[in-house]
C-alpha cells in the first residue's frame, strides 16, 4: 500500500542498480508536472501515504484477527477439557459417597466392642478386613478427587485469562478495522477531488502497474528465473493464478487478498504454512541477498516490513498493492526493499 511511485533499490548488484537508476529517471520524467499542477501531485502523494498507513493498520488487523482465532480454538479445547474433568470429579464424588455409605452401614460402634459381642468373631474379622480395604480405597479416591479439583480450578483460571485476552483481541480487531476504513475513505475522497483526467490516470496506473506506464523501460533479467525447489515453484504458480484478483484488506483469498494474505495463500497451495503478517513472514525462512533472489522468495519492503511480495523471476514480483489495484506484476525495486526470505 505504500507509494509505488518512488524507487529506492537496496541490495542490488551493480547491473541491477544501473537498470533501476534508468527506471527511476524515466519514472521521474514521466511524472513531471507543471507548477500549477503541484497541488494535484500533493494530493496523489497524500493518497499514497494514506494507502501505506492503511496497509500497516491492515497488517495489525490481520495479526489481531489471527490471535483471536487462535484464542477461540484454545478456549474451545479448554472448555472441552473442563467438561471432561468436571465429569471425572462428579464420578469420584459419587464413588466416595458410596464407599462412605458402605462403611457407615457396616461399622457404627467401636471395633473392639463389636468383636467382643460378635456371635461369629471369624466373620467379623473378615468384615473388618473388608472395611480396611474400603478405607484404603476411599483414601486413594479422596486423594485423586483433590488432585482433580486442583486441575479443574487451574484450567478454569487459565481459560478465564484466555477469554479476557480474546476480548482484548476482539477490541483490537475492531479498532484496527476502523483505522483502515477511515484512511481508505479519506484516500477515496481525495481521489474524487482530483480532476477527472488526473483521477483516471492515477487509477489506470493502479490497475496496470508500472509496466503499463508509457516510456518506462522494462526490468532486464537480472535475477535467477528458476525456483529453488518444488514448493517455491508451486507457490509462484499459485500467485500467477491470482493475478487480476482484487485487493481486499484483511483477506487471504482465494477471491481477494491483502499483501501478506496473497503470499500466505500462495504457499498454502504448496503445502507450506506461512505466518499471517508481513512482519512475521520476513522471519519464515532463510535470509538471502536481493541480488540472489529466486522465484518463490518473499520480498519484504520498507523498514517496518509493512509490505510483502512474491519474487517470480526476471526482476519482477507479484503482489497485492492496495485497494483499487488488483494483484499484479511490478518491478522488484518498486519501493525500498527491507529483506528477502526464502521459506
Amino acid at each position: 500500500m505504500g507509494s509505488h511511485r518512488r524507487l529506492a533499490p537496496t541490495g542490488f548488484d551493480r547491473g541491477a542498480g544501473a537498470a533501476l537508476s534508468v527506471l527511476s529517471v524515466a519514472t521521474a520524467a514521466f511524472g513531471a508536472v507543471s507548477a500549477d499542477a503541484a497541488p494535484h501531485a500533493d494530493t496523489r502523494a497524500e493518497v499514497d501515504r494514506l494507502y501505506r498507513e492503511a496497509e500497516q493498520a491492515t497488517e495489525a488487523y490481520d495479526k489481531a484477527d489471527e490471535r483471536a482465532d487462535t484464542l477461540r480454538e484454545e478456549v474451545g479445547r479448554a472448555q472441552d477439557r473442563i467438561a471432561r474433568q468436571q465429569q471425572h470429579v462428579n464420578a469420584l464424588r459419587e464413588e466416595l459417597g458410596s464407599l462412605a455409605g458402605a462403611q457407615y452401614r457396616s461399622g457404627g460402634i467401636d471395633p473392639a466392642v463389636a468383636l467382643l459381642f460378635s456371635d461369629d468373631p471369624g466373620g467379623y474379622l473378615d468384615k473388618a478386613a473388608t472395611l480396611d480395604r474400603i478405607g484404603a480405597r476411599q483414601a486413594g479416591r479422596l486423594k485423586e478427587l483433590r488432585s482433580a479439583m486442583r486441575e479443574l480450578a487451574q484450567e478454569r483460571t487459565e481459560t478465564a485469562g484466555n477469554l479476557a485476552e480474546l476480548e482484548r483481541s476482539r477490541k483490537a480487531v475492531a479498532s484496527h478495522k476502523r483505522t483502515v476504513e477511515r484512511k481508505l475513505a479519506t484516500a477515496r475522497r481525495l481521489l474524487n477531488s482530483l480532476p477527472d483526467d488526473e483521477r483516471t490516470a492515477y487509477e489506470r496506473a493502479s490497475r496496470s502497474g508500472r509496466a503499463g506506464i508509457p516510456g518506462v523501460p522494462g526490468i532486464p533479467d537480472l535475477f535467477g528465473a528458476d525456483a529453488p525447489n518444488a514448493r517455491a515453484a508451486a507457490a509462484v504458480a499459485a500467485a500467477r493464478s491470482a493475478v487480476g484478483r482484487p485487493y481486499v484488506w484483511g483477506a487471504g483469498g482465494p477471491s481477494g487478498f491483502d499483501c501478506s494474505g496473497l503470499t500466505q495463500w500462495s504457499y498454502a497451495q504448496a503445502g507450506v504454512h506461512l505466518p499471517r503478517t508481513s512482519q512475521e513472514q520476513r522471519y519464515a525462512g532463510r535470509r538471502v541477498p536481493l541480488s540472489q533472489a529466486r522465484p518463490g522468495d518473499l520480498v519484504v519492503y520498507r523498514p517496518d516490513a509493512g509490505h510483502v511480495a512474491l519474487y517470480v523471476g526476471h526482476g519482477q514480483v507479484i503482489h497485492a498493492p492496495y485497494p483499487g489495484a488488483p494483484v499484479r506484476y511490478d518491478p522488484v525495486g518498486m519501493m525500498p526493499v527491507s529483506s528477502v526470505t526464502r521459506p
